[in-house]
């Protein structure tokens, strides 16, 4: 049988649960640039409407997704306030090295700063723990997770697999707000 979501194939869960086997773990980090301490891309076997999928899933804190939440209705915001707002605009030498900021960009950042500190200081952007699920992605079943976790470590991504394939994961359903933190201290 063919299948056209390779997350379905009995074929791709084998190799991924042989694989799993093999380094004694719940899931399998899915290599990525935006991998860090906040965000892992990552993958699983468990049941989804009764059959065996892969899940394709990311998982990242609560702080980082508040501070993607701040800086969207920022930029939203700004475009309001300023005429000739834009984007700010990061570019790489051919090093890949980043280039200084023009003066223009620079002015923009500074628009946006004050904005993300009002936004801040009034609470205006508030996040709670989440699990989205899209049966629509091109492999297996994506699931997009925020959990109010301080790190997304090897502790927090294997008990949520054993909670989610458990059926006994509980989201906490408070709503939560952040400031950022000065990293020049």
């Amino acid at each position: 049988m063919v299948y056209s979501n390779k997350g379905f194939d009995p074929s791709e869960i084998e190799k991924l649960r042989q694989s799993l086997q093999k380094h004694g773990k719940s899931y399998e980090i899915v290599s990525s640039e935006d991998n860090s301490d906040e965000y892992v891309n990552f993958r699983f076997i468990g049941i989804y409407e009764g059959k065996e999928v892969i899940y394709d899933a990311v998982i990242y804190t609560l702080r980082l997704h508040h501070n993607s939440e701040v800086y969207e209705l920022a930029e939203h915001k700004a475009a309001q306030r300023v005429p000739n707002f834009r984007p700010i605009s990061y570019d790489e030498d051919e090093n890949g090295n980043m280039k200084a900021l023009t003066a223009e960009d620079e002015e923009m950042g500074l628009i946006l700063a004050e904005i993300i500190a009002e936004l801040e200081e009034e609470e205006a952007v508030k996040v709670h723990e989440h699990v989205e699920l899209d049966d629509t992605a091109d492999f297996g079943v994506a699931l997009d997770i925020g959990l109010h976790v301080e790190n997304v470590s090897d502790q927090v991504i294997s008990q949520f697999v054993k909670n989610y394939n458990e059926d006994t994961l509980k989201l906490d359903p408070t709503h939560y707000s952040f400031i950022s933190e000065d990293e020049e201290e």
